[in-house]
């Protein structure tokens, strides 16, 4: 499949929009705010790379060569993670930093990003360090033997960072990165529905589930993803993560997947606990998140290496249905219905979907919106003319990512006619003509009032897939590359490091 040489240079114009505003006015920094032309950090020694390491792949894979200098300048001569003023996300860190660093190395074979890699490695493996071997959901970097006080952390936070520590255990040949990030799985499994589902909400010490709802988005999502992800990366030589994978996948298509009345839209529900979980008594929840979308993408690509007719290879393209199996071809299909559901919500006035989207239960005889999916909005907000969080588009990529995989996979048209309506409305309405893009306060409101915030994924995941989407396949072919969940490409590889195949032995205090 061709490139489209135009839409890409649109693209191309956007980073640089986006860039050249944070490199005029927060160079360095880890947040950029573009409406008050100022940046901020998440300590006070200085930034540890949130937006430049973010970003720099994203750069390299569109040649922009003189910004990717200048953020390969900052990298070797201002970068250091020896911060002590206060602890960081572990999760967060870990796929945006340890993943642009390492992405970034496999990209040019730099040792500069391998030696920043291996030292924050270093400081976030410690988080692992705990009774149980579910990892802290924070970490002092320059203090990472500290001890800490969270007691609970998330499935995503938990059972997301092992793409990241596989490829370090890779390229250092250091197993404990391996083992430790592999453990957390182990504990994660044993806690699991029958259903192959999790709660959200993990007791870090103990490694036991808290009543807590069952969801494909936040607190929950990258978990769903990275089952999938492990099993490619290595070459599809860890087949727990296939079972469990095929396992979890079951339990949506049984739980989860719903479709409206009247627009037969397809969506994710939520499962609320009644009681506890003990006795598996749930509330359907008809809510679903934006960050949701990405399992349109991950359905259809596990449909095509999981679920084909050998088991793990992937199929030819474009996919023909007498390659994939029984599970293949149901999953295909729930991933092209989740992804047309997904597009619906973009069936707003500026043409961006909301954070949220409440969709039409199926048995609602009291459902009074003149289409199957509504924005949340209560009352008292109402009441002071504020728009709630659940109306806002925050930049995010999901639909996007599920685009370029669909794309990929059956260089069907449409796909690529998706991806440039959702790339210009974000040009219409979340723009900001002095420099960068904000938040949308309210997808339904025009003219769209913008939040002071640009977030790092808007230049990490959001261009680039829509950069990879008009670009040529063999740009990162997905026969080659595993992404990571901020969008990092990685190369799948037979391991050299292996981790054990009982995990319960390992010494989940060993230092790296």
């Amino acid at each position: 499949m061709g490139a489209d040489d135009e839409r890409m240079e649109g693209i191309v114009a956007a980073f640089k929009h986006a860039w050249d505003a944070y490199a005029r006015d927060a160079m360095g920094c880890d947040e950029y705010h573009p409406l008050s032309r100022s940046g901020d950090n998440f300590t006070t020694e200085g930034g540890i790379g949130y937006t430049i390491v973010d970003a720099i792949d994203t750069m390299y894979l569109m040649g922009l060569r003189t910004e990717y200098e200048t953020a390969r300048r900052w990298i070797e001569t201002e970068l250091s993670f020896n911060h002590s003023s206060k602890a960081v996300s572990t999760f967060e860190t870990t796929i945006r930093v340890l993943g642009g660093l390492l992405s970034a190395h496999y990209l040019t074979s730099d040792t500069l990003y391998l030696k920043h890699a291996e030292d924050l490695g270093r400081r976030l493996v410690v988080a692992f360090n705990t009774s149980s071997g579910v990892p802290h959901p924070t970490v002092n970097l320059g203090k990472p033997n500290e001890p800490h006080y969270s007691y609970v952390t998330s499935l995503a936070e938990a059972g997301s960072l092992q793409l990241e520590f596989k490829y370090l255990a890779e390229l250092t040949q250091n197993k404990t990165y391996w083992e430790k990030a592999e453990h957390a799985i182990t504990v994660i499994r044993k806690g699991l529905l029958p259903n192959g589902l999790a709660p959200t909400r993990l007791r870090v010490q103990q490694g036991t589930f808290q009543d807590s709802v069952v969801r494909l988005g936040s607190l929950a999502d990258s978990y769903y993803e990275y089952l999938l992800k492990q099993y490619l990366q290595t070459q599809s030589t860890e087949t727990i993560y296939q079972m469990m994978y095929n396992k979890a996948v079951d339990g949506i298509a049984e739980n989860l997947m719903h479709e409206t009345p009247e627009e037969h839209l397809a969506y994710m529900a939520e499962l609320n606990p009644w009681g506890s979980t003990s006795n598996s008594s749930w509330m359907l929840g008809h809510r679903q998140e934006h960050l949701v979308c990405f399992l349109a993408g991950s359905l259809m690509l596990g449909a095509v290496t999981s679920g084909s007719q050998n088991g793990h290879q992937r199929v030819s393209f474009p996919t023909k249905p007498h390659e994939l199996s029984p599970r293949g071809l149901r999953n295909w299909k729930m991933g092209i219905d989740l992804l047309e559901g997904c597009m619906s919500t973009h069936n707003t006035k500026t043409g961006l979907a909301p954070e949220v989207a409440e969709f039409r239960a199926i048995n609602d005889t009291n459902y009074r919106y003149d289409k199957d999916w509504f924005i949340p909005r209560s009352l008292r907000l109402a009441s002071t003319n504020r728009s709630p969080y659940e109306a806002r588009y925050l930049l995010r990529p999901e639909v996007v990512e599920s685009i370029f995989i669909a794309w990929r996979l059956t260089g069907n048209a449409r796909y690529r006619d998706w991806a440039w309506d959702i790339f210009s409305s974000i040009q219409r309405h979340a723009r900001i003509p002095t420099g960068g893009y904000g938040t949308v306060s309210d997808v339904d409101q025009v003219p769209a009032k913008l939040l002071d915030k640009q977030e790092t994924f808007f230049m990490s995941e959001m261009l680039k897939y829509l950069y990879l989407t008009f670009a040529d396949a063999n740009v990162l072919p997905l026969h080659e590359t595993v992404f990571n969940t901020e969008a990092h490409p990685f190369p799948i590889f037979s391991p050299t490091v292996t981790s054990r195949s009982d995990h319960l032995d390992i010494d989940i205090n060993k230092d790296a």
